[in-house]
């Protein structure tokens, strides 16, 4: 046989080689851990979720968890905050001295070591609350092993303690170092990316979590490379679970996908948990080793069963000696629990309402000004809260909320920090080199923006924005490390083609209305909203005639109620159509009102993301490019997180002449109405 026939037929069985050296891995694989697993028959069968501290608005960003004595530590990587929490659920602050603390774990004499983050340092705080320095320079980011004191971090976030080492997750310079005996080195890492293999030969992305696995691996959330790791004690460095595509799929190790782990830990039991980025993950509940979710996958606040509990950005896991799971709820600001005991409790609506900022308070945290300067110039408005994007052609069609304001400016112009803050995300960058690129501060988002550098792509002399290059120095990323400061009035970057600053008021999951969150200098609007035409539709979407001249429409039954209106503002042009802030309706008989629903649909905060076609009824399409049509669904109700469909019944009402009177509002008070004589013939 020549040598092209058996290329040919090693092709043709390649299939089958690299099926059979799959499934051999996998055996492999499977073997391993079912030889060496931890017997996890005693895991604690997890009944519900509950909120177990902080519904008194006590943490600002519960990042780190750790278990202790008793007792749950808590880092505020906002406040600067170690707090501890007993059994009953009672607070007290072990120090307030820390800058942004990030993951925190005990050591063997008891004492708390902190990842503290925003200082570029790990720290140890003492019992009674002391700090001491245990290695890295205060305030000063990079990287150089050897002596304690002089080793150089860029903004950790991860910690482990094993006996007397103390392994970080150098989050920033993408490696894993261990602190021992008066030194730091490198234990694995190289540059950002991902490989596994020995220690000088292993990448990592962005690693934030880090727990003990097994008495003396190291288990690694290795975040960007969407991967839980595995470094031995000889260095190398495996993957245990996630095969990189951001997805929440559960399935084997190998098949298994991450969106962005972010924290891990180990029960005593054996049982891995992660942090995935709005839900929780567990590996090894089962006889098998098998990754599952075990909480919904949608961002959201809500306790009870497991499936269905929604978290924020949950950063930090925690186990205590009985197996329940605690959650740092880092967007939601509170701590929650998985558990078959009686810990914490369900939290009501009212509750999750009573945590988030009013409009009020968050005027109060900045100073008024726009995001250019002369930070007093009025700017033109281009969109606001609540508008569609995309387009509704069929149920399957993309469309989404705005979530922000957008303020117009010119092409290159620099934009600017409106609030001082601080990055607590640990990816605070998102969308790099598109026109959608934004950054996001804990109260505030900026997108839009060619962030660190100018219009033409030169970078700021600003090493807060950490860039990232290929090997021709093209660049390929950038990064805002967690910690990182900035104060109002601060260059974030200049404008892409998009031409404004999409602005987010709130934060994430809790978005306001910016027009109302924040004060901007000369802004008004004497401009009423604009009612283009007022359609109605039974219960299944026929239309009803409503051209009849000057006779009443005739209805019976359930009303769908569909009103097509838009808003301006002073100043803006007369091609801009912004989105309507409330819509209702009301039927009156007479000057008597029998039903009110006059906001019926309302923008003061932004609605649930599944309710886009409960507000938005089909041809409703908006975007940079093209025609602004916006199809409101008035008979439905929605404000915030609830909404529901509805209709106007004239089943309920007596039969006779009704007066159907449509009304659309914007912020600042102007309103528009027009009325509908109908007759109700049931």
């Amino acid at each position: 046989m020549n040598k092209k026939s058996n290329y040919k037929r090693t092709i043709s069985l390649l299939p089958i080689i690299l099926t059979a050296g799959r499934i051999l891995g996998l055996t492999v694989l499977l073997l391993f851990f079912t030889s060496c697993w931890k017997n996890n028959s005693k895991s604690i069968p997890f009944a519900k979720v509950t909120t177990f501290a902080g519904i008194n608005r006590e943490f600002s960003e519960p990042f780190g968890l750790a278990a202790n004595d008793g007792a749950l530590y808590v880092s505020d990587g906002d406040q600067g905050k170690i707090w501890r929490v007993t059994k009953a659920g009672n607070l007290e602050v072990l120090t307030d001295k820390l800058d942004t603390p990030s993951a925190i774990a005990f050591d063997k004499k008891g004492d708390l070591i902190v990842a503290d983050s925003g200082t570029q340092t790990i720290k140890k705080v003492l019992k009674t609350g002391e700090i001491e320095l245990i290695a890295g320079v205060e305030n000063q980011k990079g990287f150089a092993d050897g002596d304690a004191k002089t080793a150089l971090f860029n903004a950790p976030i991860g910690i482990a303690v094993l006996e007397d080492k103390i392994f970080v997750a150098d989050t920033y310079n993408d490696k894993i170092r261990v602190i021992e005996n008066g030194k730091v080195s490198t234990i694995a890492g190289s540059e950002q990316g991902f490989a596994d293999g020995d220690s000088t030969q292993a990448k990592f992305d962005t690693p934030c979590g880090l727990a003990i696995w097994k008495d003396e691996k190291v288990l690694v959330a290795d975040t960007g490379n969407r991967r839980v790791r595995v470094i031995e004690q000889t260095g190398k460095v495996w993957t245990l679970a996630g095969n990189g595509e951001q997805d929440t799929v559960d399935g084997s190790l190998y098949d298994s996908s991450f969106v962005q782990p972010t924290a891990i830990t180990v029960d005593n039991f054996g049982v891995i948990y992660v942090a995935d980025g709005n839900s929780i993950r567990a590996i090894g509940r089962r006889f098998f080793p098998f990754v599952e979710t075990i909480s919904d996958t949608k961002r959201g606040f809500s306790d009870g069963d497991l499936r269905s509990a929604k978290f924020n950005r949950p950063a930090g896991l925690a186990t205590d000696e009985n197996g329940s799971l605690f959650v740092a709820d880092a967007e939601n600001q509170v701590i929650r629990t998985f558990t078959g005991a009686e810990i914490g409790k369900e939290i009501t609506k009212q509750e999750i309402e009573n945590l988030r900022f009013k409009p009020e308070e968050f005027r109060k945290l900045s100073e008024p000004r726009w995001t250019y300067n002369p930070p007093e110039r009025k700017h033109e408005i281009a969109g606001t809260l609540g508008e569609i994007r995309g387009e509704i052609k069929d149920e399957n069609s993309p469309s989404w909320f705005h979530n922000g304001l957008d303020i117009v400016g010119g092409y290159g112009e620099t934009a600017r920090f409106i609030r001082t803050e601080k990055i607590l995300q640990p990816f605070a960058v998102q969308n790099f080199d598109t026109l959608r690129e934004l950054i996001r501060m804990p109260t505030l988002g900026y997108i839009h923006i060619r962030l660190g550098r100018d219009k033409n792509g030169k970078i700021f002399d600003d090493n807060r924005f950490q860039f990232a290059f290929d090997n021709n120095r093209k660049l390929k990323g950038l990064r805002v490390p967690r910690g990182t400061k900035f104060e109002a009035g601060d260059r974030v970057g200049t404008l892409n083609p998009m031409n404004h600053v999409h602005l987010i008021a709130g934060r994430s999951g809790a978005e306001m209305n910016a027009l109302d969150a924040l004060i901007l200098p000369d802004i008004a609007d004497a401009v009423s909203p604009k009612i283009e035409k007022v359609s109605l539709f039974d219960e299944n979407w026929r239309e009803i005639e409503t051209e009849n001249g000057k006779m009443r429409i005739k209805l019976s039954g359930k009303t769908r109620i569909v009103v097509r209106a838009f808003d301006q503002m002073d100043g803006n042009a007369d091609r801009r159509r912004l989105g309507v802030y409330q819509l209702g309706y009301r039927i009156l008989q007479g000057e008597t009102s029998l039903i009110d629903k006059k906001s019926a649909i309302s923008f003061a905060r932004l609605p649930d993301d599944n309710a886009v076609e409960f507000v938005y009824a089909k041809g409703s399409k908006s975007g940079a490019t093209g025609e602004t049509i916006f199809n409101y669904i008035v008979s439905n109700e929605v404000s915030g997180d609830y909404y529901k469909e509805d209709f106007f019944d004239a089943g309920k009402l007596a039969n006779g002449d009704y007066t159907m009177r449509i009304f659309a509002a914007d912020y600042f008070g102007n309103q528009t109405s027009q009325d509908i004589e109908i007759k109700v013939e049931n």
